[in-house]
C-alpha cells in the first residue's frame, strides 16, 4: 500500500513540467527499491535501503519543491494539482518511514 500510494502521488506530481526530471528519477528509484523489499521479505538490506531512500527523498523533495515552486501569478490548475500532489506525497513520507521502520524491526533490525 505504501508503494502504491507514493507511486500514484509521484505520477500525479510529475504530470506538469514544473518539477525537474530528477524529482521523478529519485522517487521512482526509491519505489523500485521498495518493490525489491517486498519481493525479498527476509532481506534486511532491502528494507534498510528502502528506509534510507525514503528519508533521503524527504530532503530532496523539500529542495525540489522549494526551488521550483512558481510565483503566485503563474499557477494554472494543472500546476496547482501537480504540486499539491507532490506536497501531499512529501507530507505522507514520515508516516511511510515509520511504517517501513516497523517492518525493519519485524525483520530483525536493531
Amino acid at each position: 500500500a505504501i508503494i502504491l500510494v507514493h507511486w500514484l502521488l509521484t505520477v500525479w506530481g510529475c504530470m506538469n513540467s514544473m518539477l525537474p526530471v530528477s524529482y521523478a528519477w529519485g522517487n521512482f528509484s526509491v519505489l523500485a527499491v521498495g518493490i525489491w523489499a517486498i519481493v525479498q521479505r527476509d532481506s534486511l538490506d532491502a528494507i534498510t535501503m528502502f528506509l534510507t531512500g525514503l528519508l533521503l527523498t524527504v530532503l530532496t523533495d523539500i529542495i525540489h519543491i522549494s526551488i521550483f515552486y512558481p510565483p503566485h501569478g503563474y499557477l494554472s490548475d494543472a500546476t496547482r494539482f501537480s504540486l499539491g500532489m507532490a506536497i501531499f506525497s512529501l507530507l505522507l513520507k514520515p508516516v511511510s518511514c515509520y511504517l517501513v521502520y516497523r517492518m525493519y524491526r519485524e525483520r530483525g533490525g536493531e
